[in-house]
């Protein structure tokens, strides 16, 4: 994986006549996509090639059935298909051959992809302030209270509250909570156990991608890790007793960052949906 300040770019390399990815390159493909998250992205473009061997239709026509794999395995990780504007299959590339030990090492160089991605620049017009709109008291939102896990012990909750569960953070780019976790998840499932009155949307969130995408799940290998982490919670609380009819669960992907620590961000919460009056 290679970085420059205008472009990144990045190499898979295939087996002989092969245009299928082999898992370890694979892998190394995830990474590179995972640490495009935080970067605004103009274009992507994705070539492939042959090494010297078969005839020249046959080489263009295995390079681009390589290119064409890389496409579709970016577009299966998230990255939008419109930001990758050039899949083009170049054939073969010759061989140079320093030494006739080499060969064969050279050859596996040349089977591949290159994978250039191209930033977004923003152009900054010189002397021009932002304007700054000013709200009158009436027309700024009022904040509404935030509500904690207190709030559902006292019975004083109601449907639309908000509680963002805190002390329960995730391990980066994984669904599972950290082991610091635990305890906080396990006095929240014995409330809501007795709190039968409550009905409840478990919310995830991710941390650092960009714009509003979801997150890769390292283990799972899908963008959906908003997901994974709110159904985790789901299982734990069904788990301890919690009915399946009162909650729900669903990814909200990075479309409200909270801002600072970025682990604040790997969270879920719990958006309140029914209050039913208690017995």
């Amino acid at each position: 994986m290679v970085f420059s300040q205008e472009e990144l770019t990045h190499d898979v390399y295939f087996n002989t006549d092969e245009y299928d990815v082999p898992l370890t390159e694979e892998n190394r493909i995830l990474l590179f996509i995972s640490s495009l998250d935080t970067i605004p992205i103009q274009k992507i473009s994705i070539y492939g090639f042959c090494d010297d061997r078969g005839s020249d239709d046959y080489n263009l026509e295995l390079s681009q059935n390589r290119a064409n794999t890389i496409k579709e395995l970016f577009s299966g990780y998230g990255i939008d298909e419109s930001l990758i504007t050039n899949v083009n299959g170049k054939g073969e590339i010759l061989l140079k051959v320093l030494n006739e030990e080499e060969v064969h090492k050279i050859r596996g160089l040349n089977r591949k992809v290159e994978i250039i991605v191209t930033p977004k620049t923003e152009e900054k017009k010189p002397n021009e302030k932002p304007v700054e709109v000013v709200k009158t008291e009436e027309e700024k939102p009022k904040e509404k209270k935030k509500k904690t896990t207190e709030d559902i012990a006292k019975g004083t909750i109601e449907k639309g509250d908000k509680i963002i569960l805190d002390k329960i953070y995730f391990k980066t780019s994984y669904s599972y909570v950290t082991p610091e976790s635990k305890k906080t998840l396990e006095d929240l499932a014995k409330l809501l156990v007795e709190k039968k009155n409550i009905y409840f949307t478990i919310q995830g969130h991710v941390c650092c991608t960009q714009m509003s995408r979801d997150a890769i799940d390292k283990k799972t290998k899908k963008r959906n890790l908003s997901v994974a982490r709110a159904k985790y919670i789901y299982d734990y609380l069904a788990k301890k007793g919690v009915n399946k009819k009162r909650m729900k669960y669903v990814g909200m992907r990075r479309k409200f960052p909270l801002g600072g620590d970025p682990k604040f961000d790997r969270r879920v919460e719990i958006l309140v949906t029914y209050v039913a009056k208690e017995d």
